[in-house]
């Protein structure tokens, strides 16, 4: 799926939220709301007036990591993005090159072989891709450091060359974040989320809003080529998928918070709906074709008009209101990225479910 829609650089979002205007929070975004085509325009705090009591929030709690790494690949700068962590050891990583402005480009000639020394006395060696016929990420073997060590002190958050300047790995975490005990977790910020502030979800909960946390690990995004999703690592409590069924056998509606969350919860979902715990890997890839079988709507992030996602948001909401929400939001001049604002895909009221 691509957009008609042409969407300005300016409609980047360089800073996040807070760091606009004095005062400001990271609850002061923009929220496009679309019921198929109807669309209207909000702010992100009236977000408990547009949902009902009932209603439940699927919120991923993976926390962000700081994923970028200088190496060196003979006298040549690289930087190393990791991406998730292989059940026999190894990292799916990316290798980029600097680009002068704090960001960086693709790389061209990485290999089978190739070596990469780390800080701290470490290294990498590149064995194989992440898919067949992919030369984007690859599966590394990493020697004389543990990652999540060498994360912790020397990483930084990844960052492109759409956002002003580096920012703190604080930025980048979400209120639902939660650290896990082996080091790992999402090599980019599930982002849909990172506007709810405690006093938003204080108050959404006291309006009979209920949240169901699963977590998916995201990967690196292809950042040019869009890519498909590649197999990331999920899970979802018992407890969530309970709530999730009694949502859907009552009155409330099943509302993913960001495309990571539809990906983990209708990979625990059977051909009738029901979701069941489940953990391990994901390799779904939510198609208008497959459908959705669990979620009712979406809040989400603007994504570029060619990006993989939107093949997820078609599923979930439909062709027309796609295409109606992005033309809206060029032209209310709405932020894309994940520093900007987002978009709330609903149900027409009195729809069938999925």
């Amino acid at each position: 799926m691509t957009l008609a829609v042409r969407v300005p650089e300016e409609l980047s979002a360089r800073v996040p939220a807070e760091q606009r205007g004095p005062g400001r929070e990271r609850d002061d975004v923009r929220l496009l709301v679309s019921r198929g085509t109807e669309v209207s325009h909000h702010g992100f705090r009236e977000l408990p007036g547009l949902l009902r009591a009932g209603d439940l929030l699927v919120v991923n709690t993976s926390a962000t990591l700081a994923a970028a790494v200088d190496g060196r690949v003979g006298h040549a700068s690289v930087v190393v993005h990791f991406s998730t962590r292989g059940d026999d050891g190894r990292w799916a990583v990316e290798l980029r090159e600097p680009d002068g402005r704090g960001t960086t480009r693709a790389r061209a000639d990485s290999g089978e072989g190739l070596r990469v020394r780390l800080p701290g006395g470490g290294g990498l060696v590149l064995e194989e891709p992440l898919s067949p016929g992919a030369a984007r990420l690859w599966w590394a073997r990493v020697s004389g450091v543990r990652v999540p060590a060498l994360l912790r002190e020397h990483g930084r958050p990844i960052r492109y060359s759409y956002t002003e300047r580096d920012q703190p790995l604080s930025a980048y975490q979400t209120v639902f974040a939660l650290p896990s005990g082996d080091g790992t977790g999402s090599a980019e910020m599930p982002s849909a989320a990172r506007p709810f502030t405690a006093r938003l979800v204080a108050e959404l909960v006291s309006r009979g809003v209920r949240f169901a946390p699963v977590r998916l690990d995201t990967g690196v995004a292809s950042a040019e080529s869009h890519e498909p999703p590649y197999p990331e690592r999920f899970s979802v409590p018992e407890a969530s998928a309970r709530l999730i069924n009694a949502a859907r056998a009552g009155e409330g509606r099943v509302l993913a918070v960001g495309t990571t969350a539809v990906r983990a919860v209708e990979s625990a979902a059977g051909s009738g709906g029901v979701v069941r715990a489940r953990a391990g890997w994901t390799d779904l890839v939510v198609t208008p074709e497959r459908g959705v079988r669990v979620v009712d709507g979406l809040l989400t992030g603007l994504h570029e008009p060619e990006a993989s996602h939107l093949l997820m948001l078609e599923a979930v909401a439909g062709r027309a209101a796609i295409d109606r929400g992005y033309e809206a939001a060029v032209r209310g001049r709405y932020l894309w990225h994940e520093f900007g604002d987002v978009h709330l895909l609903l149900p027409r009221e009195g729809g069938a479910r999925p």
